[in-house]
């Protein structure tokens, strides 16, 4: 454990030297390299443009990553030097990333949707030389983190104003550089990349995950069915996150997959069906919107009657799936936060196996995952191979996985408190395990309140019961200090910009018993005194969301601190704000 901590607050460029990779030590790079030559003309990258679709077979990713590493090196920066990637998720995105451990260098992926001092603080705690830029919907909120002197690389198709003294493009790079002459191979325990906590709370941390921490994490979902060749993934949460780097980019260059891309969020439901995904990851907020768009097509009791009926079922269990572009998939997965029981239920009704996972940032996302043979609602599965893992006196759950971090960069300190004596992480996450050892997460810990009556509230279990109705997007609940809870409402917009004053009535009503449903299954200090529905959209752009779309409970509370006593005195079940 000390010999971890050590070299998780070593500088990278004195990590042990790169070494012949041995048959067991395989590297995302090792990856690529084994499918350029075994399969140099399956399409690998699959990248929409306005003008049609652009194909990358692993022939020509390898060949554009050769280059790209080639003027790497030519900047003679010291190995192991940081460099940043910033852009929306796209083929270039993946090959910038592999080009840049291909020169010997440590990737910093960062959010496309930062505000200006969080970028400026990642940028200059990481000692990022240079930063390779791809599209960023408002670049404008972000350029201002961006010294004048970082050079910079655009990947294809970026058009933003930019103020650096030295900026090149991907495209004349590659059309005048030779490939590399040295393919830099690294050991699996060097440092790979350092990637920003999102920051639920507070100043993110910069997490060191070697290719030890790649090689276990792509074989995950091995374990739950067969991956393959012909599998197709669609990449389309932000590659910033572990998440999307584990459970596709390492996927796929662990098994050969083929990825998709987005073009826009505008055009999900056309590349979607344009990728026909066979394994499908996605965030609990997203599984929402994806059956708010079934029933803004049918009714959720006309569905329900067609799903119970046998002579309609399976047709219209294919009909749904076909209309969301999931038909194809064999097994679906849910991370990041708990899903609302009864949203896993009518997956399951409507035939997807969509199951839960559980990971962080500090494990590279490898940690548990629910099976399809012994799933459960509530609960994210069982330990992945090799992850050890218990529950303390306090009831937090402590994680030992061999994909588990190096450390927080230059902060052995926090590094140190993050693990117990023995080498068990300490996640924050509460939690409780079933007689076949599937985990249920029950709240965290820094997000347990006290009420004015001294009890404890745990707001996560609580939340998840509120999201039962189709039209609540997001639940925050709130109260510290208060006589009781309040829970935070915020519906889809697009559906109460439509209501009537009947139907506003009507859902006032369905609401009310929601609250008096969820109320009953409480103990009586967390019985929530009303829901508030919200009149402003929580999102990432402004702060309420991270960017893998979890609240940020601080900036939350921040917000209504003011309102939130007279929300507990008002009597009324139901408070709209207007």
């Amino acid at each position: 454990m000390l010999d971890v901590l050590n070299r998780a607050n070593t500088p990278s460029s004195t990590l042990s030297n790169p070494v012949g990779l041995r048959h067991d030590q395989w590297t995302p790079l090792e990856g690529l390299l084994h499918w350029e030559k075994s399969q140099p003309d399956s399409v690998f990258l699959s990248q929409p443009l306005a003008t049609g679709v652009q194909d990358y077979t692993w022939k020509e990713t390898a060949a554009q990553v050769r280059r790209m590493a080639s003027y790497l090196q030519s900047l003679e920066y010291p190995k192991g030097s940081r460099i940043a990637l910033l852009g929306k998720n796209s083929a270039h995105w993946m090959m910038a990333d592999l080009a840049i451990w291909m020169a010997g260098h440590v990737s910093v992926p960062v959010y496309p949707s930062l505000n200006p001092k969080t970028f400026q603080y990642i940028l200059e705690h990481s000692d990022s030389r240079l930063i390779i830029l791809g599209q960023v919907d408002d670049w404008q909120t972000m350029a201002d983190g961006l010294n004048i002197d970082t050079p910079v690389v655009c990947l294809p198709g970026t058009s933003l104003e930019l103020q650096s003294k030295s900026i090149q493009c991907w495209e004349s790079i590659i059309s005048t550089e030779c490939p590399v002459a040295h393919v830099n191979m690294p050991h699996e325990d060097d440092l790979a990349t350092i990637v920003y906590t999102s920051g639920t709370t507070g100043v993110p941390k910069g997490v060191m995950l070697s290719f030890k921490s790649f090689q276990v994490s792509s074989q995950a979902y091995s374990q739950v069915a067969p991956v393959c060749l012909e599998d197709r993934m669609l990449s389309y949460l932000p590659l910033a996150h572990v998440f999307e780097g584990a459970v596709v980019f390492a996927t796929a260059l662990r098994h050969g997959c083929q990825i998709f891309f987005i073009e826009s969020l505008a055009t999900f439901n056309r590349d979607i069906k344009r990728a026909r995904p066979t394994i499908f990851h996605c965030v609990p907020r997203l599984w929402v919107k994806f059956q708010q768009s079934i029933f803004r097509s049918v009714s959720e009791a006309e569905l329900n009657q067609q799903l119970q009926n046998p002579d309609t079922a399976s047709a219209c269990r294919q009909a749904v799936l076909e209309s969301l572009g999931l038909d194809q998939v064999k097994f679906a997965v849910s991370g990041s936060a708990p899903l609302p029981t009864r949203l896993l239920q009518w997956y399951w009704d409507i035939g997807l196996e969509l199951l839960e996972g559980y990971g962080m940032s500090e494990d590279f996302s490898y940690s548990h995952f629910s099976r399809p043979d012994a799933k459960r609602i509530g609960y994210v599965g069982q330990p992945l191979d090799g992850v050890e893992r218990r529950i303390d006196t306090q009831g937090e759950v402590l994680i030992k996985s061999p994909a588990r971090m190096l450390g927080y960069y230059l902060e052995p300190e926090k590094t140190l408190d993050a693990f117990t004596s023995d080498g068990y992480f300490k996640t924050g996450d509460m939690g409780s395990l079933d007689e076949l050892g599937r985990l249920r997460i029950t709240g965290r810990i820094k997000e347990l309140f006290k009420t004015s009556k001294g009890k404890y509230v745990a707001p996560a279990p609580i939340e998840n019961k509120l999201m039962t109705n189709q039209i609540i997007e997001v639940a925050c609940v709130m109260g510290a200090g208060e006589a009781q809870p309040v829970g935070l409402l915020m519906l889809n917009a697009e559906t109460v910009l439509k209501m009537s004053p009947d139907e506003v009535s009507k859902l006032t009503h369905e609401l009310t018993d929601l609250k008096n449903a969820v109320n009953t299954s409480l103990d009586p200090h967390e019985q929530l005194a009303c829901l508030v529905v919200v009149n402003q959209q929580w999102t990432i752009a402004n702060g309420f969301l991270t960017p893998t779309m979890k609240i940020r409970r601080n900036i939350i509370e921040e917000r209504y601190s003011e309102q939130i006593e007279g929300w507990v005195n008002c009597a009324k079940p139901v408070v709209w704000q207007l």
